[in-house]
């Protein structure tokens, strides 16, 4: 058997012995969303610790476990701390948590973060609707030995942020009155925050805001079926635009002070999603 398939399937096994809960939609939490669990009805947790095999987020205000609740009516799977490849780890083992959510019965893959603002228009503050994404700049989940039980070999990507998702979480920021930018996300392999030339390519070859997450987690759901769609806020102006150096710290404040409106456009977004209105 495929020695990662191998791990998914343990890592899925020990889910079955300890969680009964079948979640409809599969959230990320990115910074901004850390506490946003506490505003949800939770009926069960599991701490990243307790799975065989797991990987453990390592990253300050990342905390490692699994959320089972209820958004309104809504069943969710909360990710409370993500990996990142940057922390070491195999990129097969930063997206195992992504494919255990869907093992689970996830549907949909809705993904945030928090991410540095290329586009000009932007402003530390803003929400972003993910529309497209580059990833080539990380290694792809996908490479080595296909798991055919999990998808095809060679997956499309031409819709890998759904349109019909897009669709309504646009109008939700509009019938809520949160402004909402919208544009193509960028993933780097961090840690280090990107230079200003890096900078410069990345807006020449049409990226909108840059980050050290998601996009990989974006492929690996998009080759098992889910739907997917994101949110990133711009935490900061990226290498070269920001008139000053950037530091993690000005990440958590600036994702801190506009965390209300991200939890409530989070919120409304999954209460239509599970509707389709």
């Amino acid at each position: 058997m495929n020695k990662v398939y191998e791990k998914l399937m343990k890592c899925y096994a020990c889910f079955q012995e300890k969680i009964d809960f079948t979640p409809e939609i599969a959230l990320v939490l990115g910074s901004g969303l850390g506490d946003y669990a506490d505003g949800i009805q939770v009926v069960a947790e599991l701490d990243y610790h307790e799975i065989q095999g797991f990987p453990v987020s390592t990253v300050p205000g990342h905390q490692g476990k699994y959320i089972f609740g209820y958004v309104d009516q809504v069943p969710v799977v909360c990710m409370k701390g993500r990996v990142h490849y940057y922390e070491g780890y195999d990129m097969t083992d930063v997206v195992l948590p992504i494919r255990l959510m869907k093992l689970m019965g996830a549907k949909v893959l809705f993904l945030t973060n928090a991410s540095g603002g290329i586009n000009g228009e932007f402003h530390a503050g803003d929400f972003m609707l993910i529309k497209d994404q580059i990833s080539d700049f990380v290694p792809s989940p996908l490479i080595g030995e296909n798991m055919d039980e999990l998808g095809v070999r060679f997956p499309d990507m031409s819709n890998i942020y759904d349109r019909d998702l897009q669709k309504i979480i646009r109008r939700t920021a509009m019938q809520e009155d949160i402004p909402l930018q919208e544009g193509v996300y960028i993933q780097l392999s961090g840690p280090n925050y990107e230079t200003p030339a890096e900078i410069r390519m990345c807006r020449a070859i049409g990226a909108d805001a840059v980050g050290m997450s998601t996009a990989c987690e974006a492929v690996a759901a998009n080759h098992m079926g889910m739907k997917i769609c994101g949110v990133s806020c711009i935490s900061n102006l990226a290498s070269g635009i920001s008139p000053v150096p950037l530091t993690h710290k000005e990440v958590q404040e600036t994702a801190d002070r506009v965390a209300p409106l991200f939890k409530r456009l989070v919120t409304e977004s999954i209460k239509a999603i599970h509707t389709g209105r």
